[in-house]
């Protein structure tokens, strides 16, 4: 399928609905939504946002999960050439005030019960998904293109997110680029588990967007939980699945997953590296490789993939995406020898337009956005990640990479789960901690870590501190948060 980059992301309901009106498009607790109803729910959004007032440009925050209301709420902004704004379900109020003033939201749809903790965040008006549909005729989308389509807020490692302006030529060109991966990454006769959360960029385009671009069925669950959403693999006969680490790893410990995956065509893993004893566990029970990816929020999302490999390595993050162009470079910029760590530069269509309000820190003039992320490639070209560049701990002015020192202490027994970060040390500047989960009935000892921790690694990268925290903060996908993990560590 070719849609063009210069068109309105909702447009793209419209079309499904136009060649498959009664196809469904939607699956949720046994409720069936086609693709016509879909287009209609659409248009009453768009409808329902004029009446309010609102205007081309206007940004209208979803607070909603993953419930049919978010498809019809998000694309009916997006038709109405308003932008949307998803936020995190799982926010505080101080957390929900920063995003909904800084982003400046004329009006935020929630669900009715997280309506009264929204009101407490914001004087914009709240309103739910019905309260806003509104009846009228087909609605012709505005806008689309360069124009802004959605505004997502990223979470640093330290000081508040920031929202990432994602264009619909963006936004269209990622699924474009994916579609064009052989085999195909969602195809039209996939019905996808739209698990991952919707209000962040993995779940929302490379999910939900692949779904609508393809026209294939997508079944969604408001949370993950591994009997369950097993249960929907095997009932609506799930073909594709787009997840995270998290995910298999809980999977990969049920009798019945090899059972359930039986109708699974592709597995797909993203957000954060996949264990390899994991990826394996996978495979045996499930006869499926899990192909993994690499990707930001501010490339909308995905840079690279596993699918695009001769072979699908382990600890690989693949090749580059069609249309997508990598290179690795040093702290000055320059390419750097093969073999070396460089900081990732991404250049293509999918990317971003800057950070809100004013485009601050977006591509370079040569179209070349510095990802953050450290990586090495290899002879066969396939990338493999190092670590983030800001989140690099400098030891007597050698660098530690955080992944790895983790990668060390994982493997030991006792050990359940682990990050490390830098902390102040009065002679070499900084010096690595650990922050370690106990498996049950673990009695480790700090000095265990650090001694199995010597074993693999140089005495710099090696912790001089440990502490046993009860769990690791992590994001709605799983993903370990550097930034408030610093926080528990204080």
């Amino acid at each position: 399928m070719s849609v063009p980059t210069s068109g309105n992301l909702a447009d793209l309901v419209r079309d499904a609905a136009a060649a498959n009106p009664d196809k469904s498009a939607l699956i949720f607790h046994d409720a069936v939504t086609t693709w016509a109803e879909l287009d209609r729910q659409v248009d009453a959004v768009a409808h329902g946002l004029v009446a309010q007032g609102l205007t081309v440009g206007d940004r209208v925050a979803l607070h909603l999960g993953n419930t049919p209301e978010f498809p019809a709420t998000y694309f009916g902004i997006l038709r109405a050439g308003m932008v949307a704004l998803p936020v995190n379900t799982g926010y505080t109020a101080d957390e929900l005030r920063h995003v909904l003033t800084d982003s400046g939201a004329a009006l935020v749809v929630s669900a009715t019960s997280t309506a009264d903790l929204v009101r407490t965040a914001t004087d914009s008006p709240v309103l739910s998904a019905e309260q806003l549909r509104a009846d009228g005729p087909a609605y012709a989308s505005v806008g689309g293109g360069e124009d802004l389509a959605v505004v997502l807020y990223t979470s640093g490692t330290s000081g508040r997110p920031k929202g990432a302006m994602l264009s619909h030529r963006a936004l269209l060109a990622n699924l474009e680029q994916a579609s064009r991966i052989v085999p195909p990454a969602v195809a039209p006769d996939d019905v996808v588990l739209l698990v991952l959360p919707l209000f962040h960029v993995f779940g929302l385009n490379a999910a939900l967007g692949a779904v609508a671009y393809h026209g294939a069925t997508g079944v969604l669950t408001e949370r993950f939980d591994p009997v369950e959403t097993l249960e929907l693999i095997r009932r609506h006969e799930v073909s594709q699945v787009v997840g995270a680490p998290p995910m298999y790893v809980a999977w990969s410990m049920l009798p019945d997953v090899g059972d359930a995956f039986t109708s699974v065509r592709l597995a797909l893993s993203g957000a954060a590296p996949l264990p390899a004893a994991v990826l394996h566990r996978v495979l045996d029970v499930t006869g499926h490789h899990v192909f993994e990816g690499y990707g930001l929020t501010e490339t909308a999302p995905v840079l690279t993939s596993t699918l695009m490999s001769e072979v699908a390595k382990p600890g690989s993050i693949g090749q580059p995406l069609p249309g997508i162009e990598i290179r690795l470079v040093d702290e000055s910029g320059q390419p750097v020898e093969d073999g070396d760590p460089g900081e990732i530069l991404a250049r293509g269509a999918n990317l971003f337009s800057g950070y809100w309000p004013d485009g601050a820190d977006g591509p370079d003039a040569n179209g070349w956005f510095a990802t953050g992320d450290v990586a090495v490639l290899d002879a066969d070209g396939d990338l493999h990640l190092v670590d983030r560049r800001r989140e690099l701990i400098l030891v007597s002015g050698f660098n530690v990479y955080p992944r790895e020192v983790e990668d060390v202490i994982a493997t030991l027994d006792g050990v359940a789960e682990v990050a490390v970060l830098g902390i102040a040390h009065p002679y070499t500047g900084e010096s690595v901690k650990a922050l370690v989960v106990r498996a049950p009935g673990s009695t480790l000892s700090g000095d265990d870590v650090i001694a199995h921790a010597a074993r693999s690694l140089a005495r710099f990268k090696c912790p001089t501190a440990v502490a046993f925290v009860d769990e690791l903060p992590h994001s709605a996908i799983g993903k370990v948060s550097k930034g408030r993990l610093r926080e528990l560590s204080l």
